[in-house]
């Protein structure tokens, strides 16, 4: 083809691009500006799924994952040591720990630190956890505790992005983003995924945007951060003092600026933009709604322990459980105060009281109202604190660590998993992150290993090229 047709045509090319692009736009900012106050009929089609119907059976319609941010000691709320116990105060055998990776006592003296808790036996499983989760305890039937966890990364923001991604390199997706592009979302008015943040019982360590991003995957997959308190999402409400029209008028010159660049670059997120147009005006009917307790009755409000709209945990909790009666696909709440560096036993006690009520009772609400058994909760931090004092509390520790899961799919009153007589290494049934991943996948009807993402030349998955299901759980 000579030279000048090739141009021609790749001007063309560019030239239908562009116009297409524009029309899509218009279309959306048509739906938007819709006279009669309400959403035409949507131009973004609803995001459905690459694999849906699931290839596997499915027990969940959805995820909660309570992730109990700063690194929950483990052996202050589900392994109980009592060898540990014993060497309180004594240098902590260098069997142990010679040639292990150590976050912040590094080249300093190891002392053995004891169980800073009681333990007991809960529920007619016998159940062995900590005394501060009284209410957690009522539920212990219910639940598979993980004892067997394990991690690669020792610092927070990179235990955080391994745990949400499965990944120590930053910019891949998210469990949530990629659930969502598996099976879609059950509801065209709320994101698919789902945030929400509290703080209280330690330092808050910081939680990046990036812990719930799209990675690679079109930006619509992205979770969205949700608020408690104040404007519940940000920017989908009009400035103040902007009625409709004026906010009409910004948008078009906005998009006028848009046609113009669509009329020489192809903008490949162009149906991201219109899908998330179209979905942000639509939440500014279905959030105010959402976040509307005032249809909870008091005993709800009482289980919880939690007036609404405070920005706790409790309040975040209640809110999980509406947005998954509203078919939000992945919820994730963030309680930022489990890092006890220091004054553990004060601190964890306090970090616990914050969330056990609310905790119990989400599981408990879900179960009375028949939800449980297709929702699937998982609990847990991004790692655990080591068996060696830190001053009175502890330090990172990746090589064991616990979680538990309840709900869809999920034996309850069992135990998986152990540590050695010191809580240091996992030792029997070892569960690597992968492996959580897997199973929460298999679960939700994907077999982990189908899901894949082609990115760079290579499919990209979840798990990587790892991943076991952790089958004695599992019902």
């Amino acid at each position: 083809m000579k030279l000048e047709h090739r141009i021609s045509n790749e001007l063309n090319r560019r030239s239908f691009l562009g116009q297409a692009g524009i029309g899509l736009g218009l279309t959306a900012l048509g739906s938007l500006m819709n006279p009669g106050g309400g959403l035409a009929k949507p131009t973004g089609q609803q995001w459905t799924g690459v694999m849906n119907p699931p290839p596997l059976p499915v027990k969940a319609k959805r995820v909660i994952f309570l992730c109990m941010a700063g690194g929950p000691s483990h052996l202050e709320t589900f392994d109980n040591k009592p060898e540990l116990a014993k060497l309180h105060g004594k240098p902590m055998p260098e069997s142990f720990t010679k040639g292990q990776q150590i976050a912040q006592l590094q080249g300093k003296e190891l002392k053995a630190f004891g169980p800073q808790h009681e333990f007991k036996r809960w529920g007619q499983s016998g159940q062995e956890f900590t005394h501060i989760f009284p209410h957690l305890g009522k539920i212990a039937d219910e639940i598979a505790i993980i004892r067997s966890m394990q991690t690669e990364q020792i610092n927070h923001d990179p235990a955080h992005t391994f745990m949400n991604t499965g990944s120590i390199i930053a910019g891949r997706p998210s469990m949530g983003s990629w659930i969502n592009y598996g099976l879609g979302s059950e509801n065209n008015d709320l994101p698919g995924f789902v945030v929400l943040t509290s703080v209280g019982g330690g330092q808050s360590q910081p939680i990046a945007a990036r812990q719930w991003h799209s990675g690679f995957l079109p930006s619509r997959f992205q979770g969205v951060r949700f608020r408690s308190q104040g404007d519940p999402v940000l920017y989908v409400n009009n400035p103040a003092g902007v009625n409709r029209e004026q906010q009409g008028d910004i948008v078009n010159t906005v998009q006028g600026l848009n046609q113009l660049a669509n009329e020489q670059f192809r903008d490949p997120e162009i149906e991201t933009r219109i899908a998330q147009y179209e979905m942000a005006f639509r939440m500014q009917a279905s959030v105010p709604e959402l976040m509307n307790i005032s249809d909870e009755p008091q005993h709800i409000l009482d289980m919880y322990g939690t007036k609404g709209g405070d920005g706790s945990y409790a309040g975040n909790c209640l809110l999980a459980r509406r947005l998954a009666e509203r078919g939000v696909r992945f919820i994730q709440l963030y309680h930022r105060g489990w890092d006890h560096h220091g004054g553990i036993k004060k601190g964890i006690e306090h970090t616990a009281g914050l969330v056990d009520k609310a905790t119990a009772a989400l599981v408990t609400d879900l179960r009375q109202r028949g939800m449980l058994d297709d929702t699937l909760i998982v609990y847990g931090g991004e790692f655990g604190r080591t068996p060696m004092a830190q001053g009175n509390g502890r330090d990172h520790h990746i090589k064991a660590f616990s979680m538990w899961l309840a709900g869809a799919g999920i034996k309850g009153g069992v135990t998986h998993g152990a540590t050695d007589d010191l809580g240091y290494n996992a030792v029997k049934d070892v569960v690597h992150v992968h492996d959580l991943h897997a199973t929460m996948l298999h679960l939700l009807g994907i077999p982990h290993k189908q899901l894949t993402y082609r990115f760079q030349g290579r499919d990209f998955r979840l798990t990587d090229v790892h991943g076991n299901l952790v089958k004695p759980i599992l019902t």
